[in-house]
């Protein structure tokens, strides 16, 4: 009995000297450590870039690391809870949501000039149409594989069946294309600019007049609701890096030319500098997401990859970066 008092009188004496120097009491600075997806090309680089910065570790931040090909392979560990954050495009997003309840805490950045259809230089092709009949490597389920045959293909007046469709990761289409086991690629950077500097394909469009394709850091609904002091943190992390983005171009670019030297890619400066340089990165939660989401949400319920529309404001959490601002 007398040493649970005095483990009392000390617990009280703990408290109380913590209240009186202003510190806060444990469970305040106890954050969630995080676990980091990201796509290894070029949309996923500004978050392998935060991850590299410091500023995690600045904020008291512990992170683990989940590297994959595309975003898609991201969304479909987070709806099995196997990842707590990670960035797609919207399509990977909503269907994400639909399967999983995930929702957007921020967007980062938007890429539609990086997804790309890229042609065998030797074929001379120059229009979509022309893939009647041709092999198309695709990333089957990803944001920029579902724009293609749900919008492009379409628009080309090409039907299901019209091409052949080769299911493939988007970092084996370059050595694809110059092995000629496919006619065509559609592809994100830096793969699309590593083609057309080794001579072997030719951009034909990108999609930015189709899609500004925004990509969006989500985050499962398990994580946000017993984390929100973890998920404010992070975002004030992303407030950092947008900074650097802006403000010091060079040091960022650094960190990211040498992740993809590390993987053994045979690219210039120049034409990492070209690939980069169509990644537009602006941390922000913009106030006019809702038309552009709800028009990809209508295209993937007509193609039957959803079972309904989101209610968006259950999918969208602009409150945490507000928050995260102020």
């Amino acid at each position: 009995m007398s040493n649970g008092r005095v483990e009392l009188t000390r617990r009280q004496w703990l408290a109380g000297s913590l209240l009186a120097v202003g510190l806060p009491a444990r469970g305040a600075w106890a954050l969630e450590t995080i676990r980091q997806g990201f796509q290894t090309n070029i949309w996923g680089m500004p978050t392998y870039y935060l991850l590299k910065s410091g500023l995690l570790e600045k904020h008291g931040l512990k992170f683990e690391e989940f590297a994959v090909p595309s975003g898609n392979l991201t969304m479909q560990q987070m709806v099995a809870r196997q990842v707590d954050l990670g960035t797609y495009a919207a399509q990977s997003f909503i269907i994400g949501h639909d399967k999983g309840g995930l929702v957007v805490i921020a967007q980062i950045e938007q890429v539609g000039r990086t997804a790309q259809i890229v042609t065998r230089k030797d074929l001379n092709l120059t229009q979509v149409s022309e893939l009647k009949g041709r092999k198309v490597a695709n990333q089957t389920g990803s944001s920029v594989g579902n724009i293609f045959t749900d919008v492009i293909a379409p628009a080309a007046g090409l039907k299901k069946g019209d091409f052949q469709e080769v299911r493939m990761d988007v970092n084996n289409m370059v050595a694809a294309m110059a092995a000629k086991t496919v006619d065509a690629m559609v592809n994100v950077e830096p793969y699309n600019e590593i083609a057309v500097a080794e001579g072997i394909g030719t951009s034909i469009m990108d999609y930015s007049k189709v899609d500004k394709m925004p990509v969006f850091m989500a985050a499962t609904p398990d994580f946000v609701d017993k984390n929100p002091d973890t998920v404010v943190a992070y975002l004030k992390c992303w407030q950092e890096a947008g900074r650097d983005f802006k403000d010091n171009p060079g040091k960022v670019a650094d960190v990211i030319y040498a992740f993809f030297t590390s993987k053994g890619y045979a690219m210039s400066r120049e034409t990492f500098a070209k690939a980069l340089a169509k990644v537009e990165v602006d941390p922000g939660f913009p106030s006019d997401l809702v038309p552009g989401l709800q028009k990809d949400a209508e295209v993937l319920l007509r193609e039957k990859k959803i079972s309904a529309i989101p209610d968006w404001k259950k999918a969208l959490r602009p409150d945490l970066w507000a928050k995260a601002k102020g």
